[in-house]
């Protein structure tokens, strides 16, 4: 079974494609949402999930970058979720920590069906990453995927500068997309043909 979907979404603040293959058969990641970091953290959502990916956004730049990286996050959890189907013979539940230099990730995936997210990372970040992400939409931008995609997600900066040192935001937010992404590979993973879960459904 293809495990693909294409989702669209369009409100008058945004129009957002998004394109998902769980199982990377074509090993495509193309992204395009105008707002530059957010496309970098997305090919790493892609390339080290192992994901095909396909997003083009047109949003109202000339406001802000929020709502065109919320409705991408909605669209991408939705498109997740679609592709996953009835989540019949998933592993369901995995866990990666990543490393970038100083900073040390982990992220913690449950693909549930119900959408539950915590996450922990330092409040002293630089509030802007290049002109047009503000370091304060990450935790906004895991919530939606989360939400939509149905999924219980932890994630967690366990270490985020050396001793005496500033942690870099670039790194901080960049370790989390990466360890999301591995984890979301190792749980959508097919090992089986049960629906994992005593109850019989996710």
């Amino acid at each position: 079974m293809s495990r693909t979907s294409h989702i669209t979404r369009t409100t008058g603040e945004t129009g957002v494609d998004v394109q998902v293959g769980l199982d990377g058969s074509e090993r495509t990641v193309e992204v395009a949402t105008g707002v530059g970091f957010f496309d970098h953290m997305l090919h790493q959502l892609g390339k080290h999930g192992g994901f095909d990916l396909r997003i083009n956004v047109k949003g109202d730049l000339h406001i802000d970058s929020h709502h065109t990286m919320e409705d991408t996050a909605i669209a991408l959890g939705q498109a997740f979720a679609e592709a996953l189907g009835d989540r019949r013979g998933v592993v369901r539940f995995a866990d990666a920590s990543v490393p970038l230099d100083e900073v040390l990730a982990r992220s913690v995936v449950d693909l549930s069906g119900r959408p539950y997210m915590v996450h922990d990372e330092p409040v002293e970040l630089a509030p802007m990453i290049g002109t047009d992400y503000p370091t304060s939409m990450t935790r906004h931008i895991l919530e939606s995927f989360a939400y939509h995609a149905r999924i219980c997600l932890h994630v967690s900066v366990l270490r985020a500068a050396n001793p005496g040192q500033k942690p870099d935001a670039h790194h901080v937010v960049e370790a989390q997309f990466k360890s999301l992404a591995r984890a979301l590979k190792y749980a959508t993973r097919i090992e089986g043909e049960d629906i994992p879960s005593t109850k019989g459904v996710l």
